[in-house]
């Protein structure tokens, strides 16, 4: 029972970074353009308009899919609380990697919506 409820904490781990990150992006976006830290591709890179933009766009976005997929990964884990490690283990390893895939997806909005808003020289449409 120790595994399950290490794996549970484990795969609400991601939904629970997405919130935070997610708020803290979208309320307070790092100051400067940096390559160290925040949402940093080279459309959002362009100037401080676009930085703010992205942050803002990708911070909400973190913030809404994180709140969708904390409940359904708590879901997913009830029935298997009486399983073996190994089954546990397979389920949360595929849960992680949908996890992760949804956050990297949340990749192509944020660059759609940057695109739509600013030219190709970061300049506001």
């Amino acid at each position: 029972m120790w595994f399950w409820w290490f794996m549970l904490c484990c795969d609400i781990m991601i939904p629970t970074i997405m919130i935070l990150c997610g708020r803290m992006m979208w309320k307070n976006p790092p100051q400067n353009i940096n390559g160290l830290m925040g949402y940093r591709t080279s459309r959002s890179m362009k100037n401080m308009e676009t930085w703010k933009f992205a942050h803002e766009y990708s911070g909400k976005l973190w913030w809404k899919i994180g709140w969708i997929i904390l409940i359904p990964s708590i879901i997913v884990h009830i029935p298997f609380s009486q399983a073996t490690d190994n089954t546990i283990g397979i389920v949360g390893g595929i849960l992680v990697f949908i996890q992760i895939i949804i956050l990297i997806c949340s990749i192509f909005p944020t660059e759609k919506a940057l695109k739509r808003t600013f030219t190709d020289d970061g300049l506001r449409r």
